[in-house]
């Protein structure tokens, strides 16, 4: 099965029940531990600014609550566009080759911040190149998320999928908890007075879980042989209308997630100065352990379903938030945005198990009357393709890691609150329930456009 002298595996089929109980889950099962933890120390990585902005006025740095809201919102953006090519870099490179490459990748931001951060003279343009870099970490979630998906046959590829890219949105949360606290140390010989900030320590305690990770897959995961294709295989799926429309959901639901994890920090300075910063982690944390659930519920009532009420939900809970902001207590500020990230942590997961039913409903239709090995080879393109679009909608919806953050500075900068925002945020969660429902719950649709989409639980 495996190609003599090298990590790559020749043949394997996880859809084949015996093959899949014999040795198909153990080898998924270890590449799926390795690939949670290389993509958990890239998303700590790639937010590892939303904490460090907070602390910058207070060891020098003069910026703007505007420019520090720039910097928190710039790996945002660079980790969405380094997402398309990391995508494609699994079925190029290998899945186990490109984890080794993006995770010794990451020493460039964190080798960055640790020496910036020690000169308050830094002008802004470099010290936005540095934030910038930090997105390399954001680009490590497509790649991994595609490559996993290889491995789990379509029955468990909702729950896989979830669990691997809610150990990678713990890095946020993980980020979160423990920067502030490695931050009161001095790790370094000249690192200043015991009771100082020590910024620096947000990237060096990185840099060994980053070589763990590396060392990780080199030694322990797999390159698959059926995951190649080439860049025109895969760019294919860029003109199908279905991937822009799951695109636009992955906004709504990741998105927020990563939008609202960079800013949350921020937001919670500017807007109740008194409290300390520190319980940020708790809006990734619980929007990175619903994730799962959103997957579980998608398995087994319908991505589809879930999604359109669980962006109801999102919608409500983003209207009370802009009702009662400006007479808003802190307890209800905090529990509105855990409500925020608890349903985009299960819109998460409920979108992307839409992705394979989708591409499956969508070429077994161009299949139908044309027999059975016809709707067999339907099924391996969906498969191929399934990969590439997971990449591809994960970029999309990183985006969201910007537009937020800027969203939030723009709205403070023009009118000194966030009420501009939330009212976007309003909106764009109501076109999510609207596109939702026309697309995938309409019985027309169903019947008329995908019909097997009616039988593969949505």
């Amino acid at each position: 099965m495996r190609t003599e002298g090298s990590r790559w595996i020749a043949h394997f089929a996880p859809e084949d029940p015996e093959f899949w109980r014999r040795e198909g889950r153990a080898i998924a099962r270890r590449n799926l531990i390795w690939s949670i933890l290389a993509e958990n120390v890239g998303f700590s990585v790639w937010l590892v600014w939303s904490v460090v902005a907070t602390r910058l006025p207070a060891v020098g740095f003069h910026y703007s609550a505007d420019q520090l809201f720039a910097l928190v919102a710039l790996p945002g953006l660079i980790g969405a566009l380094m997402r398309f090519p990391y995508t494609f870099a699994v079925p190029k490179f290998g899945g186990r080759n490109w984890t080794v490459v993006s995770a010794l990748l990451l020493l460039i931001p964190t080798t960055f911040l640790a020496i910036l951060v020690r000169r308050p003279d830094t002008p802004f343009w470099l010290m936005q190149v540095a934030a910038a870099t930090a997105g390399l970490g954001g680009g490590n979630f497509s790649s991994s998320m595609a490559n996993i998906s290889f491995f789990y046959p379509d029955s468990e590829k909702g729950f896989a999928l979830g669990l691997n890219a809610a150990g990678g949105n713990i890095g946020v949360s993980t980020v979160q908890f423990l920067v502030p606290i490695a931050i009161g140390f001095a790790l370094l010989p000249d690192a200043g007075p015991a009771k100082a900030l020590h910024l620096e320590n947000a990237a060096l305690m990185w840099m060994p879980l980053i070589v763990v990770a590396a060392l990780g897959a080199f030694f322990f995961m797999d390159n698959l042989a059926s995951a190649r294709s080439s860049f025109k295989d895969q760019v294919v799926v860029a003109r199908r209308t279905q991937t822009w429309i799951v695109s636009w959901l992955y906004i709504g639901t990741f998105g927020s997630f990563v939008g609202f994890s960079a800013a949350f920090p921020l937001l919670l300075k500017t807007q109740f100065p008194e409290m300390s910063t520190n319980i940020a982690f708790l809006g990734p944390l619980v929007g990175s352990l619903a994730r799962p659930l959103g997957g579980i519920l998608a398995d087994r009532i319908g991505g589809a379903k879930v999604t359109f009420w669980n962006f109801a939900a999102m919608t409500a809970t983003s209207l009370a938030l802009l009702l009662t902001i400006e007479r808003m207590s802190f307890p209800l500020f905090l529990t509105l945005f855990l409500t925020l990230f608890v349903t985009s942590g299960i819109g998460n997961g409920s979108t992307f198990r839409m992705i394979p039913v989708v591409l499956r409903a969508f070429h077994l239709q161009g299949a139908l009357g044309r027999g059975p090995e016809a709707e067999r080879e339907a099924l391996s393109v969906a498969r191929r393709e399934t990969a590439a679009v997971v990449g591809f909608v994960a970029a999309v919806g990183a985006l969201g890691g910007y537009f937020i953050p800027r969203g939030f500075g723009a709205s403070l900068r023009a009118t000194g609150t966030v009420h501009i925002a939330v009212a976007c945020f309003v909106v764009f969660y109501l076109t999510c329930c609207g596109t939702t429902w026309w697309c995938y719950l309409r019985r027309s649709f169903l019947t008329a456009r995908l019909p097997s989409l009616a039988h593969a639980r949505a």
